[in-house]
């Protein structure tokens, strides 16, 4: 059966996806990559031209964060926490990033790049002060990180344990703080 460049890529970046986040980035090859896609490994490298290039491909995500009018002032940060949990629970590709932004120089810089693209507009925007977004982003992304770290790859017990509410109860004051209190 014969595809076209469209549906061999999507099918190459979703083996690349679970070959990335069972393996890892250091462990991951393009050989498994399209053994898994039922592939030559020398189409990967066709569309992709590297590892590091299919790797950007596969993590290549949209926060899609909420419009800042769309969300009333007092609860902010509570959406923000539901929303970032939705996103994790349902994107491989933000798990991807996490799992292998630990150990790889690379998919750190990516998740860097992410965040601060996307999240710091949103934090100068609510904060109304430019000078300070950067900060604020950065003290969101610590919170959204580390709960998606504890909760979806090291799994700790009283962490899962908790229900989306409650976790968003816990957590959603401080991303508040972080994005609307003075500086």
């Amino acid at each position: 059966m014969r595809r076209s460049s469209e549906e061999t890529k999507a099918v190459i970046l979703g083996a690349a996806r679970e070959r990335f986040a069972a393996d890892g980035y250091e462990r991951a090859t393009i050989r498994a990559i399209a053994g898994d896609a039922r592939i030559d490994p020398a189409m990967v490298m066709r569309y992709f031209g590297s590892k590091e290039r299919l790797f950007a491909a596969a993590c290549a995500f949209d926060l899609a964060l909420p419009a800042p009018g769309a969300m009333p002032r007092e609860r902010v940060g509570e959406l923000l926490v539901a929303h970032f949990l939705e996103r994790w629970e349902s994107d491989e590709a933000l798990q991807i990033l996490l799992r292998t932004g630990v150990t790889n120089p690379s998919a750190a810089e990516r998740m860097r790049e992410i965040f601060a693209a996307q999240l710091v507009p949103l934090a100068a925007e609510l904060s109304g002060d430019p000078e300070s977004a950067p900060r604020r982003a950065g003290l969101v992304t610590t919170q959204v990180l580390g709960l998606a770290l504890c909760r979806f790859v090291l799994e700790i017990p009283p962490v899962v344990a908790m229900g989306r509410e409650e976790v968003v109860r816990w957590v959603g004051p401080s991303v508040q703080r972080y994005l609307l209190d003075p500086a």
